[in-house]
């Protein structure tokens, strides 16, 4: 099974500025092929990792990656940062950047192309030290509106430093403004006031048609998003995997645990920790804790994988760790896994929990509080320690001063009981040496 490994990333590591202001406007039709192949990438890298902090550059063969290869770049920072070479480009990515001869160095890389788009922001991933997901649109050399997405993934030769970078991006040119206006004329003519004219509809260069034909068909009322969240700006946001379709029900447990894996992603590099992204990310953790408990041997082999077992106590911190990592932090994660057993308390269904603690007074940290206050409240209430102490020296059986183990100096440290003749009875004795002992000869030579 191709599974994900779950990466650490430091919780106070910033990727972007998170600004609305700047986003750009979604494309009407969003189907889950068009976000695959950073998914697939994302995956692909994860399970490298094995063992190590970061994938060794020796497992990375971009050149036989059939899926995302030819989408991809290969940077060498062993060189220097400012400049790093270029040792890999894919076919497809060098055909879209019109690069026929041989291209050595970031700085020969064409202006304007969409390969400089990759490359700006290089040097995030040396300081973040985790993959970086981005979209955003730009106008490329041939004067074309071009709407990208990528992602940035760090190797390393030595499991310590990060001198390679491995990136994919994928694309699509968006039509021209004249194409547009002639299209939403001929569509509201066609459609009158029953559907709103639709606007880019593209086809992203890894979905169905291959980025030869474009699909102008607008999606009915039912199926198009009714509040579509922003796109990210490569320069000011993280990528936003928000537009997603959830898996269908007879996809893979696998494919659950990615989608879920993107929105823990999305909120680990957006600098604003924005409760939309956490809770989304959440609310997909609970949709894959669902369909793992009806799918128990695929949860059982994908737990297997990623080396973690189930916690009796709190089952649900498996699943956490299995979308956040198993070295996130250990706070945080005890805290998403009492939202996931507040939802199943509640029986909430698939895509409900990001919902529910959005509209929760105080949020997660209030429903994690008031989660815990109502586990005290209905939990059987701690014995005395002290009280159970004393009743045991109470009931134990009195011990023979002969059999007494005394130090050097003939000393030992014991308790003693008044029996109802009056007479005493010595019940214990502190171990010779310890600590507690020498404390109580301390307090009783005061």
């Amino acid at each position: 099974m191709d599974t994900l490994r779950g990466h650490d990333v430091a919780n106070d590591q910033d990727d972007f500025d998170y600004a609305d202001d700047a986003a750009i406007d979604a494309p009407l039709t969003v189907v889950s092929d068009e976000r695959r192949m950073q998914v697939r990438a994302y995956n692909y890298w994860a399970s490298l990792l094995g063992d190590r902090t970061l994938p060794s550059i020796e497992d990375l063969s971009p050149d036989q990656l059939e899926d995302f290869g030819p989408h991809s770049v290969l940077l060498d920072f062993s060189t220097g940062l400012d400049n790093p070479a270029i040792v890999y480009l894919g076919s497809a990515l060098r055909q879209e950047c019109e690069i026929d001869g041989s291209i050595s160095y970031i700085n020969d890389v064409p202006a304007r192309s969409l390969l400089s788009r990759l490359t700006d922001h290089y040097l995030q991933i040396i300081a973040n030290a985790a993959p970086i997901g981005f979209e955003a649109e730009f106008v490329n050399q041939r004067d074309a509106e071009i709407l990208y997405r990528g992602i940035l993934m760090p190797f390393s030769s030595d499991d310590e430093t990060i001198d390679f970078v491995f990136g994919v991006i994928n694309w699509k040119e968006l039509a021209s403004r004249d194409e547009r206006q002639a299209l939403e004329l001929e569509v509201s003519a066609a459609l009158s006031s029953i559907m709103p004219a639709p606007t880019n509809v593209p086809v992203w260069a890894d979905g169905p048609a291959g980025g030869d034909a474009v699909d102008d068909a607008p999606l009915p009322p039912s199926a198009a998003p009714s509040a579509p969240m922003p796109v990210a700006s490569l320069d000011e946001e993280p990528l936003d995997l928000s537009g997603m379709e959830s898996p269908t029900d007879d996809a893979p447990l696998a494919d659950w645990l990615a989608l879920a894996r993107d929105g823990a992603d999305q909120f680990r590099t957006s600098e604003a920790r924005s409760h939309a992204a956490l809770y989304r990310a959440i609310g997909l953790a609970y949709d894959f804790a669902l369909v793992a408990q009806a799918r128990p041997d695929d949860y059982a082999e994908l737990l297997a994988d990623c080396g973690i077992k189930v916690q009796a106590r709190s089952p649900m911190t498996a699943i956490i760790k299995l979308v956040f990592g198993a070295g996130y932090d250990k706070t945080r994660i005890t805290e998403y896994a009492t939202v996931l057993d507040h939802g199943r308390a509640l029986g909430l269904g698939v895509g409900m929990l990001a919902d529910h603690l959005s509209n929760y007074a105080g949020g997660l940290k209030a429903l994690v509080r008031d989660e815990r206050a109502l586990r005290r409240a209905e939990a059987p209430p701690r014995p005395d320690k002290r009280e159970t102490a004393r009743n045991a020296m109470k009931a134990a059986a009195a011990i023979d001063p002969q059999a007494l183990a005394m130090d050097t100096d003939g000393l030992a440290i014991v308790v003693a009981r008044r029996e109802a003749d009056g007479s005493l009875a010595l019940v214990a004795q502190l171990p010779e040496g310890s600590d507690l002992a020498q404390r109580v000869m301390l307090a009783a030579a005061r």
